[in-house]
């Protein structure tokens, strides 16, 4: 029997062993004296006795008996051999007692080396075993840069505070902090032994389900697709489950998880899809008019009354009901603060009967995620960026396209090129939108400096720092709310008469909202119109669709605006690229070599500022509560030198 069971492993050592060879990998299991040479450490520390888990075992410490394995840790050697007979021995007392010894190994990076007990791992993966006891030696990494050893860093704190727990592990910065804010953990309070206990069985119960569909096949870790379970259906209750509804839920996760896998990849669908000719277009009205009407919800952050955001949405939803009167109908639903009430509002749209929901704030964006699960009838999109969900759809528009128009006005009409720029959140697409007006300022004043703020901080008096550095000019938030106060918006002179609006980028909502009815209404919302299976569609439209312009005050040199509005028409026929040419960043870095422009993808995750921006992107722990909520959800990071 036993001998049989060491054929059927040796099989699968050299089904890998073939694997790996074809891949260029090595075919053998990696040796830890032959990484630590190229590795700067700083010590070592003695963990004890401690459960291992057996997925993370990849090698032994020293070259010895290494080529007895495959890089999986099955038996390479013949039948004939001793080292057979000796597997087949452990194998069986295993089957009969189970292995008690504990091995030797030492850990680095979260990966395990055996210095002793080499075949009883191989027995116990093979046997499918989760875990073995072992005596560990933690090698420690010196600090780095290095995401993989900053990653690592945050794991050895939660290893302290978690009392051990090394089952769990994520391939991007900052997961094991989410994960404590997940299961409601302070990241300082000590665990206790039952919270030990509920987290390891919680993941162990994902974990078993993750293998069976696969997910040892996706990229990335079991981790970060726990991550994204807990995000959507919450850590209270999950031990209550049963595993057929943890199968259930994480079988309609399932398109989510694969899309984080595949690279997170984000479709930027550009431009609205050609309207049909004339004849077609009457065919389907006269379809279309047979049809019930669509009831439309939005779901607002602020009010109308408090946000020139929410205000320039509804205006959109006003265009909306004048354009497509008798075919839909549209329901408002505001002030919603938090992403608990985004939940409660989008249920409560849901009751009203709407098959439209557009969610109108970043904020907003796992709330978003965990309604299109819980509600797969019901079309539901998020305004933001750069989001990777398999359900969800979301849309924003090219903003630095106006902001780069604006910024030409605002090297024009500076006095002494010193141009205030005053950022709201540091999120996705705010750099883009701040670099664009940069890169506007230089094409017409090239020793201009644009001095940037932000009204996110804590301490948010960024018009008073901005007015001590001497600006003349400031650029500052879109559109406003109606006040009975009006205050200047878009690029204004902040001295005169409280402040003169000169320019303004704008939003034009409703051109989207319209066009996006009518693709759903003509049947032509399915994902195979845009993308193939994985991706995540993002609607991120320009000038050229409408969903942006720029407004200008009277004042305003004709010949000035006659050079704006030449460059606008080259960037709506695409004979002008923005990030294009000498793009520099804060430290002299060349981001376009070569003469090439950046892509969509680069616009949109661009984390780095131009080098005539004078400022930095905020931290998360200077920014307001609400600011830091957001960065968490759609946002980046960069040092404080202004470097990422």
């Amino acid at each position: 029997m036993a001998s049989a069971e060491y054929s059927k492993a040796r099989k699968l050592a050299q089904k890998a062993y073939r694997q790996d060879l074809e891949a260029g990998r090595n075919p053998y299991l990696q040796v830890l004296d032959e990484i630590l040479p190229m590795t700067e450490t700083v010590g070592e520390h003695d963990l004890g006795l401690v459960e291992i888990p057996l997925s993370r075992v990849v090698g032994t410490k020293t070259s010895g008996r290494t080529r007895a394995f495959a890089g999986n840790f099955m038996p390479l050697l013949p039948e004939s051999s001793e080292f057979a007979d000796k597997w087949s021995s452990l194998y069986l007392s295993h089957i009969s007692e189970g292995i008690r010894e504990p091995v030797i190994a030492c850990e680095f990076m979260n990966s395990y080396y055996m210095i002793e007990g080499n075949k009883r791992v191989s027995v116990l993966k093979y046997s499918g075993a989760v875990s073995v006891p072992g005596y560990v030696t933690r090698i420690i990494p010196a600090p780095s840069d290095r995401p993989e050893v900053k990653i690592y860093y945050e794991y050895m704190d939660f290893y302290r505070v978690s009392g051990g727990i090394n089952t769990i592990y994520f391939s991007r910065e900052g997961s094991f902090s989410r994960l404590l804010k997940l299961l409601g953990k302070d990241p300082s309070s000590p665990w206790s032994a039952e919270d030990r206990s509920r987290f390891s069985s919680a993941f162990l119960r994902f974990s078993e389900i993750f293998r069976e569909r696969g997910g040892e096949k996706l990229p990335g870790t079991p981790g970060d697709s726990f991550l994204i379970y807990l995000n959507v259906y919450g850590w209270d209750g999950m031990l209550d489950k049963s595993m057929d509804q943890l199968r259930r839920e994480i079988t309609l996760l399932w398109p989510d998880l694969e899309s984080l896998a595949s690279g997170g990849t984000v479709r930027l669908v550009t431009r609205p899809e050609e309207k049909k000719s004339n004849t077609a277009a009457l065919i389907q009205k006269l379809i279309s008019a047979a049809r019930p009407k669509l009831k439309v919800g939005f779901v607002h952050h602020g009010t109308i009354h408090s946000s020139g955001w929410t205000y320039a949405h509804d205006l959109g939803r006003l265009y909306l009901e004048d354009r497509m009167a008798g075919t839909i109908t549209t329901a408002v639903y505001d002030g919603a603060a938090s992403g608990k009430d985004c939940m409660d509002v989008i249920q409560q749209a849901v009751s009203d009967g709407c098959q439209v929901i557009f969610t109108t704030s970043p904020r907003f964006l796992d709330s978003s995620i965990r309604a299109c699960i819980r509600y797969p009838g019901i079309k539901i999109l998020n305004c933001s960026l750069n989001t990777y969900s398999g359900h969800l759809r979301t849309y924003y528009g090219r903003l630095y396209e106006a902001k780069f128009l604006v910024g030409m006005l605002a090297g024009i009409l500076s006095r002494d090129g010193l141009i205030g720029y005053i950022a709201d959140f540091p999120i996705f697409g705010t750099a883009a939108a701040i670099n664009a007006f940069a890169l506007g300022v230089q094409m017409v004043c090239p020793e201009a400096k644009v001095i940037l703020d932000w009204s996110s901080l804590r301490d948010n008096r960024c018009e008073n720092r901005l007015l001590s550095q001497g600006v003349s000019l400031i650029s500052g938030p879109e559109l406003l709310a109606p006040s009975p106060q009006p205050r200047p918006y878009g690029l204004y002179r902040p001295e005169e008469l409280g402040g003169v609006s000169l320019a303004s980028s704008i939003w034009h909502w409703g051109k989207f909202y319209h066009r996006i009815l009518q693709t759903i209404l003509n049947g032509n919302w399915s994902r195979s119109a845009y993308e193939f299976s994985g991706d995540s569609i993002n609607y991120w439209w320009g000038i050229s669709s409408g969903i942006i312009d720029v407004i200008t005050s009277k004042t305003i040199p004709p010949r000035s605006l006659q050079l704006m509005e030449l460059v606008k028409r080259q960037i709506v026929s695409d004979n002008f690229q923005i990030f294009s040419g000498d793009v520099r960043d804060q430290a002299g870095t060349l981001k376009t070599p070569e003469g090439t422009s950046l892509t969509p993808a680069q616009i949109v995750r661009m984390d780095w500022l131009a080098s005539n921006v004078v400022g930095r992107i905020p931290e998360p722990e200077e920014l307001n509560e609400e600011a830091a909520q957001m960065m968490e959800t759609q946002g980046f990071f960069m040092g404080k030198d202004g470097t990422a």
